[in-house]
């Protein structure tokens, strides 16, 4: 169960703010970072059997083998490991069920006072000389070596301040000239940013012209995606000035109703930026690294210089983005962008992407993107080529090709034959399941959010009603063996781990000794005898302790709970990232909210989303050839225009409800409800005020128009990712046209749209196995075209209205 995989990892910069929740000893904890899923390998090492991870911090604390810089601590099996090491300094493995708790203190890259307490791995002088090791006698022999100074930590070549020193810390240089130099590092309390301040951590929290920030985690009085649950690797704290999207500097939104956002005034830091490894002839994933000297656009025009306002003028230069290689006129990323770009010299086209070569498989502009795949995998995973992108507790995944937040080894490059394309789940080392590194600094991976294919089959499957299950976990009998979500509630009667060992008795001691999980520490949690159960809520579902004995605790193959329930097609999607316009045909049914708004002679003109047995959701402006429901008929459960199929069913409309004066949103009520089955299912209503955050993968439907690209008279799909109205809004795009009521999404290359005749359809994006309606499709300008994204109603900001209409008509 455990599986070992040899990954680097990231240096870390600067932490700060990461509270603990525990009830007893909270301050022995507060000096450490924690890492899900890490294990360090390092001799020398002490191991101790304690009950929590706060006695396993004790015994770091106190150890006096070594210096203890972190500690492993295994919760189910009590095992605490006390080590020198820490991420900065040695390679780490992967492990399920292992923590890995690092001090602070020797992750910190800043000096607090004269820095005698400064633990980093800075290794350099002012004058940009080479440290030397403490230990060393040559080119100098030192006064202070690690035997005079045991606890000023003078190991390795890092810079120390053992004495004192008024001038902060220093080392002796590799410089047969200079026997000693300090060194230059930034002070913890200085307010100052690198590059264009993508790793400010500091708590400035006003504009430059003096508005107060808004806080991240709040919608007043601005709505936006930038939301720090979601991306946990930006450090949205509080309201404090960040840079999430490449802009030129750290900016916010600000408490200003009449003010969305603005830049903060941060100055550049003394100290000399990170370094990066350029790449000269291909570009890993995005290309913000690529610094080679291709300056032609992919449709053959000559990039314009980044120093140059002309033809077009811009503030991508070289002053507001230091460290992104803005040099001549050659193809760069420096905002993020999603491959090296310019702006061209033709006075017709502002900008344009590059044909630079990828270093991995990193998508290309007009190459395909995800290719259609099964969703659910084979054996151990290895073949599995589908579209998931999510772990078992929700976490978006990290591109492979991306070495943030976490650093690794499983690039494209090193396992060509494992498709590590985007973000996508798989299983490039032959673990159990596919598996992914993650998007939130605290938890380097987990496994993905996908069924094993004969699980699927095998599973527990309740017969199709014509009634919608509540999305909410429905309680489950003592009696029925399948769990909901991650199996906490799960009280059923499977006694055997997946490997078919017997369950011991959690009251039991013998044969394995444990005191974490037992019918007195966790009296709700169903442990009265050996049933599989997850009383510490682990994401992998209800385990137990077994009774091997060269197996303390194992996992239990209990299958899920799935029945019919609203956002869940029986009929799993392509989910491909082709095009309405384009043609990428759907599977038929497997979009089974999808409807087709007619005249009372059954011309398609707009699509529509079932969302309740009785009523659909579509845009208002479908509606304004009548005001009369009777002008109107509503197909459902069908895949072709021509609406031949079997499953077809057509309902008249008994209420137009239209959504408040100035919003493209309406409801119609059905003559009869629909018949829920396999072919007909509503899809889920998002949270109230739900924002979805930026380049979340959504999907749009319809049978609109298809520029004669082929495909017609066929239900189509296109995916594509979700764009923050702060980057819609810009000059370049949609220019102030997008409200807070609306959002964007689309391909900014273009090539990937709906189009006329997809509008009211629905756009539904992809989280926790569910599809939640997000948008109603509302307008564009023209179809699939570059740097202008689709745009659409934004659901969730009707919730209310949606519920209030539906319950009073």
């Amino acid at each position: 169960m455990e599986v070992h995989k040899e990954v680097i990892l990231l240096c870390l910069v600067l932490f700060t703010g990461f509270p603990r929740c525990h009830s007893q000893n909270t301050d022995v904890l507060g000096a450490y970072i924690k890492t899900d899923g890490a294990w360090i390998v390092k001799l020398p090492k002490n191991q101790y059997t304690v009950k929590t991870e706060e006695d396993c911090a004790v015994k770091c604390n106190k150890e006096t083998s070594f210096t203890c810089r972190s500690f492993l601590y295994l919760e189910k099996d009590q095992d605490c490991v006390t080590l020198p090491a820490n991420s900065k300094t040695d390679q780490i493995l992967r492990r399920m069920s292992a923590a890995l708790y690092e001090k602070k203190e020797y992750l910190l890259e800043c000096v607090n006072g004269i820095g005698t307490d400064y633990r980093g791995t800075r290794s350099m002088t002012k004058s940009g000389k080479t440290c030397q090791q403490w230990e060393e006698k040559f080119p100098h022999v030192p006064n202070i070596t690690p035997k005079t100074h045991p606890k000023a930590d003078l190991e390795f070549n890092f810079c120390r301040n053992p004495e004192g020193d008024k001038g902060g810390p220093w080392c002796y240089t590799t410089d047969q000239e200079k026997r000693w130099e300090h060194c230059d590092i930034q002070d913890c309390t200085e307010e100052c940013m690198q590059c264009s301040g993508e790793n400010y951590r500091g708590k400035i929290s006003t504009t430059a012209s003096g508005f107060t920030c808004q806080r991240w985690d709040s919608q007043k009085p601005h709505n936006h995606d930038f939301i720090p649950s979601v991306l946990p690797d930006k450090f949205l704290e509080e309201n404090y000035c960040r840079n999430p999207d490449g802009a030129s500097k750290p900016w916010c939104f600000t408490t200003s109703p009449s003010k969305r956002w603005e830049s903060c005034s941060i100055p550049q830091c003394t100290t000399e930026p990170p370094t990066i490894a350029p790449e000269l002839t291909c570009a890993t994933g995005e290309g913000s690294s690529y610094r080679g000297t291709i300056a032609v656009t992919v449709s053959g025009k000559t990039c314009q210089e980044w120093s140059s306002q002309s033809p077009h003028k811009h503030s991508k230069t070289p002053e507001n983005y230091p460290c992104k290689g803005l040099d001549k006129n050659y193809c760069r990323n420096p905002d993020k962008e999603r491959s090296p770009w310019c702006h061209t010299t033709d006075p017709e086209t502002r900008w344009e992407y590059c044909s630079v070569p990828s270093c991995g498989d990193q998508r290309r502009p007009g190459e395909p993107v995800i290719p259609v795949g099964e969703e659910c995998y084979e054996g151990d995973g290895r073949s599995y080529r589908g579209n998931m992108s999510e772990t078992v507790s929700g976490k978006k995944c990290q591109f492979w090709t991306s070495m943030v937040p976490h650093t690794h080894s499983k690039t494209p490059q090193k396992f060509p034959a494992a498709d590590l394309r985007r973000n996508l789940c798989r299983n490039p080392d032959g673990d159990r399941a596919p598996w992914c590194y993650t998007t939130d600094p605290t938890v380097r991976w987990e496994y993905c959010n996908i069924e094993r294919c004969d699980s699927k089959q095998a599973g527990a499957q309740e017969p199709p009603t014509n009634s919608i299950e509540p999305a909410a976990s429905p309680s489950i009998s003592q009696e029925t063996d399948c769990k909901v979500g991650n199996g906490a509630t799960y009280r059923g009667p499977t006694s055997t781990t997946i490997m078919g060992v017997t369950c011991q008795a959690w009251s039991s001691m013998t044969p394995h000794q444990h005191s974490s999980f037992n019918p007195e520490t966790h009296p709700d949690k169903g442990l009265e005898s050996n049933q599989c159960r997850n009383p510490d809520n682990d994401v992998n579902g209800p385990w137990c302790y077994t009774t091997d004995l060269f197996k303390k605790w194992d996992y239990c193959q209990i299958p899920d709970c799935d029945g019919l329930k609203c956002g869940k097609p029986a009929i799993k999607p392509k989910r491909c990232f082709g095009r309405i316009v384009g043609g990428c045909i759907s599977q038929a049914h497997s979009w089974p909210w999808q409807i087709s708004l007619r005249t009372r002679g059954k011309i398609h003109f707009c699509g529509g989303t079932l969302i309740d047995a009785q009523w659909v959701l579509t845009a208002a402006h479908c509606l304004e050839r009548s005001e009369s429901p009777s002008a109107y008929k509503i197909l459902l459960g069908i895949h072709t225009e021509r609406a031949t199929e079997l499953s077809k069913q057509e309902r008249d409309v008994s209420k137009i409800i239209k959504g408040p004066p100035g919003t493209d949103i309406a409801l119609l009520k059905l003559d009869r409800p629909a018949l829920i089955n396999d072919k007909v299912l509503p899809a889920c209503l998002p949270e109230k005020d739900y924002i979805v955050p930026s380049d979340t993968e959504c999907y749009v439907t319809g049978w609109g128009e298809t520029e004669e690209t082929g495909g017609e008279g066929f239900l189509k799909e296109t995916g594509f990712p979700v764009i923050e109205n702060k980057v819609c809004n810009g000059p370049s795009y949609l220019n102030g046209l997008v409200k807070d009521h609306q959002m964007c999404a689309g391909n900014i290359d273009g090539g990937t749209d709906s189009c006329e005749g997809d509008s009211g359809g629905p756009l539904v994006c992809y989280s926790q196995n569910t599809f939640i309606l997000q948008g109603v499709t509302s307008w564009g300008l023209g179809c699939a075209k570059a740097m202008k994204p689709g745009v659409y109603t934004r659901v969730s900001k009707f919730i209310n209205w949606i519920e209030r209409s539906m319950r009073e008509n």
